[in-house]
């Protein structure tokens, strides 16, 4: 469709995105007027895709989230959906789905144990039970920004939290707060003594069959105080909270740097402190734990293919160099807290509208999503599906451990299982 201005709606008021829109010559219209590419915010998404109110895509209208991204984007689907495909891989007879003698996953074993609170009350107590000097994290289901989140490190603290929410037995105030509790990962790697998270931008253009791509440019956030795992000290969440939006109150907070570090920097730093082989190994296992979340999706999310969704996927590496996955966003930060963040943030819009609208061309949802190499800019091609069965490597899934991605797997003898997928 060249030769057609392209018409975008946005809900978002951000530099990052019309500096983008405005440099392509597209022309801003409002949301009820003829679009072809909107920004939405995840509530007119929903809007749009509503069975009752909502109405249908035209061939040349897409849109950045997918109409159910909350099945990845809410903390408690996420977890349900994860350990409903380990399940499903476990029936199927999945090498995938291996256990080891504690039965713990091999392969899939990289969400730390969580419960959905309320509902799953009694499993949790028998959890912590098993290990009383624990330590727990309850997050709200719905929030973001670390709102509502607090450690526990006794059933006592839990109890009068419910007691607190003004119920009698335990339970949430309602649906709408239910919350996940997780087992905090207290061994976190920490660089100059603080703990940091990864936060990594993937990129979806379809779920089946799965197409996503990596940007190289994602970043480290650190806290402002050095980590301790001292119970005196679990409700400083300035210790343990890595969210931009609340270290940036913290006193040692560094407007000039905003307490990141690109994961290029996280990658020297570790080749030079624990050797090239064990962090190609780590960022393998991020690669593997990123394309694994985003397949067990795979059955229940509504692939629209008027949509594309980047998301901001945060993980946790403990010290063992070992890769956790936290959650992830539907609506990663466009907000700018240094200028790097800001030229980092203009880049990533750009080579995302790159991708999904090669050219800046009026889009034709029948396309079958395979832009050029050269629009990928700083994304990398993270897993076509589609590509890995053409190549016929999906063929003998179940004698080969990587089948179910199509890549070829070295064993690390030194370690049980998954050393590398390429």
């Amino acid at each position: 469709m060249a030769g057609k201005v392209v018409k975008f709606a946005s809900d978002q008021d951000k530099s990052v995105l019309s500096s983008n829109f405005e440099k392509r010559g597209w022309i801003q219209v409002s949301p009820e007027e003829d679009w072809n590419f909107y920004w939405s915010n995840v509530q007119t998404t929903r809007n749009i895709f509503n069975v009752d109110t909502g109405y249908r895509l035209q061939d040349d209208q897409i849109i950045n989230h997918f109409p159910n991204h909350y099945e990845l984007t809410r903390k408690d689907l996420m977890v349900k959906n994860i350990k409903r495909y380990r399940k499903d891989l476990e029936k199927e007879g999945s090498p995938l789905a291996e256990k080891d003698e504690n039965g713990k996953h091999v392969h899939l074993d990289f969400i730390p144990i969580t419960f959905l609170l309320p509902a799953d009350y009694n499993l949790f107590v028998e959890e912590f039970r098993k290990n009383p000097s624990s330590t727990w994290i309850m997050k709200p289901t719905g929030k973001a920004r670390g709102i509502g989140i607090f450690l526990i490190n006794k059933l006592s603290q839990l109890k009068k939290w419910s007691r607190d929410s003004r119920t009698s037995s335990f339970q949430a105030p309602s649906a709408k707060d239910a919350y996940v509790i997780a087992k905090y990962i207290d061994n976190p790697l920490l660089i100059g003594g603080k703990k940091f998270d990864l936060r990594i931008y993937v990129l979806v253009t379809s779920y089946r069959p799965l197409k996503c791509y990596i940007y190289k440019l994602g970043f480290c956030r650190f806290c402002t105080v050095k980590y301790s795992a001292n119970i005196n000290e679990l409700d400083n969440m300035f210790i343990h909270l890595t969210n931009v939006s609340i270290q940036k109150h913290g006193e040692e907070y560094n407007s000039q740097h905003g307490g990141k570090w690109t994961v290029h920097n996280l990658r020297v730093y570790l080749e030079g402190t624990r050797g090239k082989e064990v962090t190609d190994k780590l960022f393998d296992e991020m690669n593997w734990v990123i394309v694994h979340s985003l397949k067990s999706m795979a059955n229940v999310m509504a692939n629209d293919r008027h949509c594309f969704e980047c998301y901001g996927y945060d993980i946790i590496i403990d010290d063992n160099l070992k890769p956790w996955l936290i959650e992830v966003n539907a609506s990663p930060s466009l907000t700018s807290t240094t200028s790097n963040d800001r030229i980092m943030k203009y880049n990533l819009i750009n080579d995302s509208l790159n991708i999904v609208m090669p050219n800046g061309e009026v889009p034709d949802f029948r396309w079958n999503k395979i832009p050029p190499k050269e629009c990928y800019g700083n994304y990398e091609l993270l897993y076509d599906e589609e590509l890995a069965q053409s190549d016929g490597m999906e063929r003998d899934s179940k004698s080969r451990l990587a089948g179910s991605l199509g890549f070829g797997v070295r064993r690390d003898t030194k370690t049980k299982g998954m050393a590398t997928w390429k």
